[in-house]
């Protein structure tokens, strides 16, 4: 079964720190890169960091400097670290595969997989 469970949100204030954890099925992670992305109230779905399998990672300008990608091969699982934290920060995460993982519907339609995600709320 295809799975992605976010893990680590909270309430934090400006300037704190929070550290994302989200654990995907092999056919997600293996080999793949992944991806944190984020989704702000009435806002559409973003991507804010990537890391390819090797290791390599690329950040949105938005969150450069103050997040940090990472994973674990062994265990199937990416984290983000997310330092200096400010309100524009305030989303729904989620973590996939870039491009995002996609199955095919009963109906012969492809439709994206994406987990429960994880609530950040900075303010203070």
């Amino acid at each position: 079964q295809v799975q992605l469970v976010e893990t680590g949100g909270d309430w934090v204030q400006p300037g704190g720190s929070l550290r994302l954890s989200c654990a995907a099925s092999e056919m997600i992670f293996s080999g793949y890169t992944m991806g944190w992305y984020r989704q702000a109230p009435g806002k559409r779905r973003g991507l804010v960091a990537v890391i390819s399998s090797g290791g390599s990672a690329a950040y949105a300008d938005s969150v450069k400097g103050r997040f940090t990608i990472s994973r674990d091969n062994a265990k199937n699982t990416v984290y983000l670290q997310m330092n200096s934290l400010k309100p524009d920060d305030t989303a729904v995460y989620y973590c996939n595969s870039d491009p995002p993982y996609q199955r095919l519907d009963v109906g012969g339609r492809y439709l994206e997989v994406w987990g429960q995600g994880t609530l950040v709320t900075v303010s203070s």
